[in-house]
């Protein structure tokens, strides 16, 4: 009887199943480990390009993180940039980079990048990335009077190159230079006729006394001693001539042990049989601004094709439009007086204006 008893108590005892592990919430744009992961993309887009600027970070547009196993997942990220005012070979930290203006005609990046992260660290394994810069409409909207980027070949920007650096060549006790490449210009036609340039140069094997007798035997140092710098300079055409140059030369960098030497700002630029005399590679003939245009792939990855950033960027906004939806029937649902709705987890926030 008392084994009958029991049994019987046994079977009405509540039987309880294994309940799955609950996912994590999905990261929001804003979220630390999101903000972690775009500082090392950013990192790595500046680090690898080859022409113009370096570029900050504006906006964390998306994020989608794909389990791959223990401590191991593969992120994707969608981020808005805006062009710093220091050039790609400054040796100043991008965290001391002033982002250029509105008024300025600021130039914005778009980026996908997909990265690894194993035990903790953070790596790239692809990356894609264009750039272009804000509409004269949208300028002249908020300042009618400001002058707009101008095209890196046109006569009056090359005509104000060649001049200031003539102009510093003829008066500095240092090393000739030699142009690399015009980074950005912008020609005012009222009330006065003026040329505003900006350009990266490299230091020569000659000085600028040498330089006077055989200009041509002058050849940029060789990578283990290279020293590049920039250039900013002011021509007055009309009402009278003036010109205003000033240059300075970082010193010899030695490069990150992780880029490549062939992949290193400053040095793809040049390639032999190209004329470079006018600072121009043929990608930014007839452009206003360098394209960021880098697209990194690693054959070694399990996962690093262009296709897949995009199939995760069309993924990624079936997700956010879903989320909308959602949010949208949840916003019928009667709240408390005061009530004030969380933000949704992206677009994140914007760091500096939007274009």
């Amino acid at each position: 009887m008392k084994a009958l008893v029991a049994l019987i108590l046994l079977v009405q005892l509540p039987i309880h199943k294994a309940v799955p592990a609950v996912p994590p919430a999905p990261l929001g744009c804003d979220d630390p480990e999101s903000e972690a992961a775009a500082e090392v993309a950013v990192n790595y887009i500046n680090g690898h390009s080859h022409h113009g600027y370096k570029f900050a970070l504006n906006r964390i547009e998306d994020i989608r993180v794909v389990p791959q196993g223990p401590n191991n997942d593969i992120i994707f990220l969608e981020l808005d940039l805006l062009e710093t005012k220091c050039p790609i070979l400054s040796p100043t930290p991008l965290a001391n980079c002033t982002v250029r203006s509105f008024e300025e005609h600021a130039v914005e990046g778009d980026c996908d990048v997909k990265l690894q992260k194993v035990d903790g660290t953070l790596s790239v394994v692809a990356s894609k990335c264009h750039s272009h810069a804000d509409s004269s409409e949208d300028i002249h909207k908020v300042c009618p009077d400001c002058p707009l980027l101008a095209r890196l070949n046109d006569t009056d920007v090359l005509e104000t190159v060649s001049a200031a650096l003539n102009a510093y060549n003829s008066k500095t006790t240092g090393p000739y230079l030699r142009l690399l490449e015009i980074g950005r210009a912008k020609i005012q036609y009222h009330p006065g006729h003026i040329v505003v340039t900006e350009f990266a140069v490299g230091a020569t094997n000659c000085s600028a006394e040498e330089a006077k007798a055989n200009v041509g035997a002058c050849q940029l140092l060789p990578e283990d001693q290279s020293n590049f710098g920039f250039c900013t300079a002011a021509l007055v055409k009309q009402p009278s001539q003036d010109l205003q140059v000033d240059c300075q030369l970082y010193g010899h960098q030695v490069p990150a042990p992780d880029i490549p030497s062939l992949s290193r700002p400053g040095v793809t630029y040049v390639h032999p049989g190209l004329d470079t005399s006018a600072g121009l590679v043929p990608s930014a003939v007839g452009v206003i601004n360098h394209n960021l245009g880098l697209f990194h792939n690693n054959p070694v990855a399990s996962e690093s094709s262009s296709s897949e950033i995009l199939r995760s960027k069309l993924s990624a906004k079936s997700v956010t439009k879903r989320a909308v939806a959602e949010a949208a029937q949840h916003d019928k649902v009667p709240r408390p007086v005061g009530f004030v709705p969380p933000p949704p987890p992206c677009p994140g926030k914007i760091r500096h204006f939007d274009i």
